[in-house]
């Protein structure tokens, strides 16, 4: 399995064996890369880090995940084992991936986000203190990943600041979920969903710019030939 000698080429990055640094990548201590996952040996499982990749201070980032090109984390990251990050995706100061989550390219997660069995498409915005959860009947039960599972967000859509999403729902493709809303279904492509319990209230189409900037939001790249 070869070493499992910790280096510090860096004074502050604890590099564990196995991990798999990009070309113009920016580290700045103090870090942690390639922890091994409990029941896992340095070196086990690799840790790979893309090309011009960006990882701020304070940031853990396990074995077992996989960070694609120009990604980007803040300070005090915790992201866990069996994770996949898209090209060019963001990941908020303090926010905690726990394990099996994939985000897609350049979807944002903002500050204090919390993902479990989370799956992020590409162009997502996900907004600060947003929690994704995954388990309907914490905790220990014995056919737990077999269950609901975690949260789908299709591609282009939008989650408010402070919003919590249940297992297994889904949000549909460029669908818009308002601030502090607690989604408890899923939400069909297109639509405008608010509250608690969270419940349709328009269309995307429908929305209005009400400084009468555009004709309506999301007039704009990426948005703009979204059909739904």
């Amino acid at each position: 399995m070869g070493s499992t000698a910790v280096r510090e080429e860096i004074p502050g990055v604890r590099i564990y064996p196995g991990v798999e640094i990009g070309e113009g990548v920016t580290l700045e201590p103090p870090l942690v890369l390639g922890k091994p996952p409990r029941g896992k040996e340095p070196g086990e499982l690799k840790l790979v880090i893309g090309n011009r990749v960006t990882i701020r201070p304070f940031t853990t980032i396990y074995a077992g995940t996989v960070l694609g090109d120009n990604v980007q984390t803040g300070q005090s990251v915790s992201i866990r084992e069996d994770n996949e990050i898209g090209d060019g995706a963001s990941i908020g100061t303090g926010a905690v991936l726990e394990f099996g989550n994939r985000v897609g390219a350049r979807s944002r997660i903002h500050s204090g986000c919390f993902l479990e069995m989370t799956i992020i498409e590409e162009d997502v915005f996900v907004g600060p203190r947003v929690v994704f959860t995954d388990d309907p009947h914490p905790m220990g039960c014995p056919r737990y990943k077999e269950c609901l599972g975690g949260v789908t967000v299709r591609a282009l859509a939008k989650i408010g600041a402070n919003c919590t999403l249940l297992p297994g729902v889904e949000i549909g493709r460029n669908a818009l979920i308002g601030a502090g809303s607690v989604v408890t279904k899923s939400i069909p492509a297109g639509m405008v969903a608010a509250g608690n319990p969270a419940k349709v209230l328009k269309a995307i189409k429908d929305l209005k710019c009400m400084p009468g900037f555009f004709e309506r939001p999301y007039v704009w790249e990426p948005y703009v030939e979204d059909k739904s």
